[in-house]
């Protein structure tokens, strides 16, 4: 189908449906792919060979994907196959998701500008200690400081977590502003940190809070 470069491309994860752990997906120009094989950078005609193998024999909708230090193999798919749930179960918990990244950004920021350079890395390494904790990325160490970047509302870039996941995150997200700030006070007014969604985003974010544990919270 195609031979892509990294700048081509945006590479995010999921929750594999049916084992605790997170899948890794590709997205162009809005289609997603999912991972099939990866080879090393010096089996560049093994991977172009399978590639044109997928394609051109077996009628398969695939990428490959060229890096520096290796070339991948990518599958279309639907994201609600790897999901394992029904279109509006993913869009919501792609909204709810999405609500949770930037109240943990908005935490990081206020950390950063009243307490510090030094308290923001600390909260840093402490968000993700927790996604390795609770498995929520494939690879913390190296996804944290990409999460606390990026634009949440698009949606090649952020991860999806389930509603169990959202919750323990959150609980631990509340636990960690307590402990940098000496109270619950950096919790109030939770909309006010999601000025960036829809008017109708928001209110379904906050619906969600109101019936879940959180609700004493983050309200």
């Amino acid at each position: 189908m195609f031979i892509l470069k990294k700048q081509d491309v945006e590479i995010s994860t999921i929750q594999h449906p049916k084992r605790d752990q997170q899948v890794p997906v590709l997205y162009y120009q809005e289609q997603t792919f999912r991972l099939i094989h990866v080879f090393p950078a010096s089996e560049e005609e093994e991977a172009v060979a399978l590639w044109r193998d997928l394609t051109d024999n077996r009628g398969k909708a695939c990428v490959l994907l060229e890096e520096p230090e290796r070339y991948s193999i990518w599958g279309k798919v639907r994201l609600k196959q790897p999901n394992d749930c029904d279109t509006d179960e993913l869009s919501k918990v792609s909204l709810l998701s999405k609500a949770s990244l930037l109240l943990i950004q908005a935490v990081h920021m206020d950390i950063e500008d009243l307490l510090g350079s030094r308290s923001s890395k600390l909260f840093t390494q402490d968000i993700a200690k927790i996604l390795e904790k609770h498995k929520l990325v494939s690879n913390p160490s190296e996804t944290v400081e990409k999460l606390l970047n990026i634009n949440p509302l698009r949606a090649a870039q952020s991860p999806i977590w389930k509603e169990k996941q959202l919750v323990i995150l959150l609980q631990e997200l509340h636990q960690l502003g307590k402990k940098y700030f000496g109270n619950e006070n950096f919790a109030y007014k939770v909309t006010d940190q999601l000025e960036e969604m829809t008017d109708e985003d928001r209110s379904v974010f906050i619906r969600w809070l109101k019936i879940s544990p959180l609700s004493k919270l983050w309200q």
